[in-house]
């Protein structure tokens, strides 16, 4: 398989690359040549934004698929799909389950309303609009038979450039009392950039089209296991401190972004983010290691960075301050205890 990478130097792009390397795949990576493309890759340099980005591209090549995760100015997405419609066999593109209305009932499929007033010709605007517009960019250009539009939703593991399991890890280092958001049990849904790669590219081997909710089931794993994980792979110096969801609340703390992945039971967040149908995708191939393994190698990873992930610098930072912790803390007296 030929396989062209839109980006592939950071994240889930990487994941991609590697993940097609491995499978001894030929991998051309497009990027802006501000970082090092991964090793095994033919590497051609533009930038989308550009009144020229695409020179590179235009001078040929055809690959067997394209993987695109853009999440800017639709403009971009259908610029490079108008470019390579005749070059290239099916169109990845790594969109978001953000598309749909907000906010989806828990269950929800791929065939759930996605949201209106998008464009392929936009500028960038919001990140739902963008990654909307983006979808309607690649199925102008390649239909609805040569494109995948992969709704991914909470993405983590090795290279994650957003901050959500870096900022747990960090903390649970720091050790001590730690405000864990309840319940305990409380399901989350996520998709380990791994298997996300895996399942893109086995998407494109069987030549598979349309949407595909692409995260691992609801349960996977819970906001338990995720941060006992945590606190194993970075020693075990920190006490999680089961915190009620109200109390929380009042505290006046943000949930999924000052506390990354939670977001408190019963609200339309948690249905949206982390109660989709995942059927389609599993139905297909998805496969979703252990929650253990994910989290002990993104430690490992962020270990080897001494500690400090990359961030996109279009996305809000993620954590709690310490003071407001340490205050929540003092003042629930631990709500649901500590774990044993």
């Amino acid at each position: 398989m030929r396989l062209l990478v839109l980006g592939g130097t950071e994240f889930v792009g990487r994941a991609v690359v590697e993940a097609a390397v491995g499978r001894g795949w030929e991998v051309t990576v497009f990027h802006r040549g501000r970082q090092e493309a991964p090793a095994g890759v033919r590497a051609l340099h533009g930038d989308r934004t550009a009144a020229d980005g695409l020179a590179a591209l235009a001078e040929g090549g055809e690959w067997d698929v394209v993987v695109d995760t853009w999440s800017a100015a639709p403009r971009a997405v259908r610029d490079t799909a108008r470019l390579l419609r005749d070059r290239v066999g099916r169109y990845v593109y790594v969109s978001s389950c953000s598309v749909y209305d907000w906010a989806p009932p828990a269950g929800y499929t791929e065939d759930a309303p996605v949201v209106t007033g998008a464009s392929p010709d936009a500028e960038q605007t919001a990140y739902v609009q963008d990654k909307r517009g983006g979808e309607l960019a690649v199925l102008d250009a390649f239909g609805p038979d040569r494109s995948v539009l992969a709704r991914a939703g909470l993405i983590i593991g090795p290279y994650e450039n957003v901050g959500r399991l870096p900022w747990w890890l960090n903390r649970m280092a720091k050790g001590g009392p730690v405000l864990a958001p309840g319940p305990r049990e409380l399901p989350i849904q996520y998709i380990d950039a791994r298997d996300l790669a895996d399942w893109l590219l086995g998407a494109a081997e069987r030549e598979l089209s349309g949407p595909y909710n692409l995260i691992g089931p609801s349960g996977h794993a819970t906001m338990g296991t995720l941060l006992d994980a945590c606190v194993a792979v970075t020693g075990g110096a920190a006490e999680l401190r089961w915190t009620e969801p109200q109390v929380i609340l009042d505290a006046g703390i943000e949930p999924w972004t000052q506390l990354p992945v939670w977001v408190p039971p019963g609200s339309d967040g948690h249905d949206a983010l982390h109660s989709a149908d995942v059927s389609r995708a599993v139905g297909t191939g998805l496969r979703c290691r252990p929650v253990e393994e994910t989290v002990a190698d993104t430690w490992t990873w962020l270990k080897s960075l001494g500690g400090t992930a990359p961030r996109r610098p279009d996305r809000t930072a993620k954590g709690l301050d310490p003071e407001v912790e340490a205050k929540v803390l003092a003042s629930a007296g631990g709500a649901l205890g500590a774990t044993p």
